[in-house]
This record gives structure tokens, sequence and C-alpha cells, in this order.
């Protein structure tokens, strides 16, 4: 299980095969430093502003399936068996070359570019949504295009020009990727055996693999998306030590429902897993597409979040509210506990020496059940692409007027996300009536003392979050509820 092999993946027509790559050397640096593809920029090296953006392709279903991600964080042993795509894989436009993909040509045409540094990124952003569309016969809209480059941060155009460019690449004649290639390529690399490199990275492909491994190397870190991890390298410098890759365990990618319950695989990606709760609570979109970036959705995983134990993780409110259990594995043995118990202190959980986040198990919503409610709110600077002040997960159960159960989660508030135990309290068994929610707001008080940091004062975060129970009234009350396009930006749209 442990032969070590080297790193395989396609890149610029040809296979590309790395004997020995460090475990967390990036994809940006090896393109930079060893392949001379300067086209791709180091902007922040925190997956932050979109300048580092490259398209990475894999197999699914047969398919070559194309997801935008930050190569400044994504660590270069990830793309063994896969495909990686950059601006130079598009047309370069120097004298004598090929004409410009209609996604540059659409920027040049549509002066989408100034200053040019993160230029790169949008092209990468806007060619994973050109081919996207033009395989599905679509053309996105206005709005949708805004969601595609909310990981790209342009400091001196201005977007107008950019999502321009975006509507008008379609009206050109298709430049569609050749991808016969590309997908015998990827074949062939199927049949190598999991990677395992001298250096200690690990990328087991069965669940029985992984436990083994992870029971066998308990103080190895448990790789998902690097959407954290590396930062810990760009930023903080660490050395990481031993890597157990979660990303080649199709087990763990698994989203389904069974007995009653949506269960999200930890290695699930973000943007498949924020897909599959807002298929069943639709309230939750807004929240799905404020979280991080279209890039960093893709490569990160909702299990990582969770298992992150970040006290300003967005994902953790939600699934409390939700009544999410998470479900360990530590070997052959199984367990589960409910999210809200998960939680020790800043950082610290419950997990035991060698164990690991299998799943989120989450309670589908009763079909003839009636009064329920599910809002997610979050509150940042920015709208887009921003860490939380404060992130609330709100469930309300009610019996005709009367509330019968309730869920306040909250991010931001304290050590850890966890439940505002005393505002529950404040709302059951009581009328759901702006009297009941003053009672919860000036509850809340005793169930949290937030912090001043760079983000927020204490002051502000306790008022926030008092004032989000409001705005779950104002828009569940009974008489005249505020509609949703007096609370959503994304359903008022993108102005033109």
């Amino acid at each position: 299980m442990n032969q070590t092999r080297p790193l395989r993946f396609f890149h610029r027509g040809a296979v590309v095969e790395l004997p020995d790559p460090p475990s967390t050397r990036t994809v940006l640096e090896w393109l930079r430093e060893d392949q001379r593809c300067t086209g791709t920029k180091e902007g922040c090296a925190e997956g932050d502003c979109g300048a580092c953006t490259v398209v990475i392709g894999e197999l699914q279903g047969g398919q070559l399936a194309l997801k935008p991600v930050n190569a400044c964080i994504q660590f270069l042993p990830t793309l063994d068996g896969k495909a990686l795509f950059t601006v130079e894989d598009l047309a370069p436009g120097a004298p004598g070359a090929a004409p410009l993909h209609p996604v540059q040509q659409s920027l040049v045409d549509c002066h989408g570019s100034q200053c040019g540094f993160c230029t790169p990124g949008f092209v990468m952003s806007l060619w994973a949504c050109y081919e996207r569309h033009q395989g599905a016969g679509t053309v996105p809209t206005r709005q949708q295009l805004a969601d595609d480059l909310s990981g790209n941060l342009c400091r001196c155009t201005g977007y107008r020009p950019i999502l321009d460019a975006g509507q008008q690449m379609f009206q050109a004649a298709p430049q569609r990727l050749a991808t016969a290639p590309v997908v015998a390529a990827l074949q062939q690399l199927q049949a190598d055996p999991p990677l395992h490199t001298p250096g200690g990275f690990h990328a087991p492909r069965t669940l029985a693999d992984f436990a083994a491994l992870r029971a066998a190397l308990p103080d190895a870190r448990v790789l998902a998306g690097s959407t954290d991890m590396g930062l810990w390298v760009t930023k903080q410098f660490r050395d990481l030590g031993a890597l157990i890759s979660i990303g080649a365990v199709d087990a763990l990618r698994a989203i389904d429902t069974a007995d009653g319950a949506l269960h999200i695989g930890a290695g699930a990606t973000l943007e498949a897993a924020w897909q599959a709760l807002a298929a069943h609570w639709p309230a939750l979109r807004d929240v799905w597409l404020r979280f991080a970036s279209l890039p960093i959705r893709q490569a990160g995983t909702m299990g990582g979040n969770v298992a992150n134990g970040s006290p300003i993780g967005d994902a953790a409110p939600v699934l409390m509210a939700l009544d999410a259990a998470i479900v360990l594995q530590r070997g052959d043995v199984v367990r589960s506990l409910p999210l809200a118990d998960f939680y020790v202190d800043y950082m610290q959980n419950r997990l035991q020496p060698g164990e690991f986040v299998r799943a989120l198990r989450v309670p589908l919503p009763d079909p003839l059940a009636t009064g329920a409610v599910v809002r997610a709110y979050k509150i940042s600077k920015r709208f887009d692409c921003d860490i939380s002040a404060v992130c609330a997960g709100l469930a309300l159960q009610r019996d005709g007027d009367t509330v019968r159960a309730a869920r306040f989660a909250y991010g931001g508030m304290a050590a850890t996300v966890r439940r505002a135990a005393h505002a529950e309290a404040a709302v059951v068994g009581q009328p759901w009536s702006a009297a009941t929610v003053q009672a919860a707001m000036a509850a809340l008080a005793h169930d949290f003392k937030p912090l001043t940091d760079m983000r927020a004062s204490a002051a502000y975060r306790l008022q926030v979050a008092q004032n989000l129970l409001q705005r779950l009234w104002l828009e569940t009350r009974a008489d005249a509820p505020l509609p949703e396009s007096a609370v959503s930006v994304f359903a008022r749209g993108v102005p033109a």
C-alpha cells in the first residue's frame, strides 16, 4: 500500500512525471519557477485575490470536469491523475500565433484590463465558465458571471467591463477545448497505483486504506482541499510533516440521502455540499454563494471546514441549526455525535488520535411538517469572498403561532461556534411575536461575551447577533413578512 512512485499529471499536452515532489510545494511555485509559465501571477498567496487562478480537470463519469482553483495554496502532489490548465493553454496572442480565445478577445474588446496583473486569473475563471456553459448549451446571466468571478479581485479596471466581456465571449464562434486527448491521458493515469511519495505524501483511494493509514500514522495531518492548510505554508512557513490526502477517496466525496438524512462525505467539496443543502433548504442559497469564492468552494471541503473548528467558520452554525451530527471513524470503529457537542474549546475538538471525520449527517425536513423555518445570515465587511464577523444559523419549528423548538447557532461570538441556549429557551413555548423576539435578543447577552478584534468590536457583534433574530422575525412573521426581494442582494441581481 505504501510503495512509492512518481507524481504524474497532464499539462501542456503531455503527461508530466515528477519523481519526488515536496509535499507542500504549491502549484504556483512549480509553474513559475520550474516551468517558467509566468502567466499565472502571485498576488496574495492565500487564495483571496484570484491572480493565480488555474483550472483543474478530472474525470467524472468518463467525462472531463473542469474547476477553477487557486494555484497559490494548491499543493503540487494533489494534481496526481488530473489535468492542469493555465492561461498559456489558451491562445498566447503573440505575433504570428493563433488568434486569441474568445475569452481573451472579449476582454480586449471590452477594455477589461488596465494594469493586467489580475487578468490571467479572470481569463481562467471566465474560461471555466465558458466551457461549462458551452457544454450545456446555455448562456450565463450577468449575476451568474458575477458569482463565478467572486474569487477574482481587480484593483484598477472595475468589474463592469469584465462582466461585459463575460457576456460578449458567447457571441463569438465557439472555441472549445479538445477533451479527447485529455480524457485518454487521464484514463491511462487511472491505472497507476495510489500515490505515495518518498517525502511522505500519501493519497489512498479506498476508505479502508485511508482508515488503516490514518490509524498507522496518527500524527500525520489529514489534507482535504488545503484552503486552510495552504496558508500554514505560505504565511506561517510551517513544516507539516507527513500528509494523508483524502482527495482520491471517492467514498468520502459521496453525497446521498438515506434513512431520512442527507449524508455529506468529509471529502465532498464545499460547492457540492452547499448545493445539496440548498436543494433541501432553499433559504441557504445566499450563504452558499457568499461562502468564500467559487475557486475556494471547488477545492475546500465542508468536512474540513467543520473539522478545522474555527470559531468564524460559516458551515458549522448552519449545520448546527439543522441539527446535524458528525460521523467519526477510527480504524473500523464508527461513532457519531451532535455537531453541537463536537467542539471543546478554541480550535479543539473531540477527535481521538487516529480518528477522522467521515461524514456529516443532516436530518431532512419532514415533508408533512408545517411551520418549519431555516435561515442563515453572514455579516462581513465585504459582500463577496470575506471572513465573517458574525454568522448565524437559525431554525424554528412552529405549531400554529407557538414555537415548539428552536436552534440558534452563531459563529464569531465565542471561542467556538455554539448554540445560544438562553435565546432558544426564551422563544420555546412562546408565541412567535415581537415581544418574544425582544426577549430572545436580550437573552443573547447571557449566551455570549464576544471579543473585539480587527473584524468587529464586541458591542457590534452582540448588536448584530440580536438584530439577526429581529430579521428572522421580520422575514417570518404572520403579518406582512418581508419578501425575498427585500432581503437578498442575489434576488435583485447585478446592475447592468
